[in-house]
């Protein structure tokens, strides 16, 4: 019995935890897309920006390397116009 509910809680964090992994990879994703599309000079909206902004914010709290951290907070500078203290 006490083997079951452990392999249950065992597959249960797994699953929450392969979830929680691509969101980070989409948030990541956004972030550096928008920066890409403001630094061609295409014209962002104000809901664009801060949604951007909020993906950039989120993968920079997911990620523990340092270049990826670098990379977009530079994208978030890049889309934003100002640095952000993290």
């Amino acid at each position: 019995m006490l083997a079951r509910n452990l392999s249950r809680s065992a597959v249960l964090g797994l699953c929450l935890v392969g979830m929680a992994g691509p969101a980070s990879a989409q948030d990541a994703a956004l972030c550096l897309t928008t920066a890409e599309r403001a630094d061609s000079d295409e014209k962002l909206s104000n809901a664009e920006k801060q949604a951007a902004h909020e993906a950039c914010v989120r993968a920079l709290s997911d990620t523990a390397s340092v270049v990826q951290k670098y990379q977009l907070q530079e994208a978030d500078f890049e889309i934003m116009g100002i640095y952000h203290k993290y």
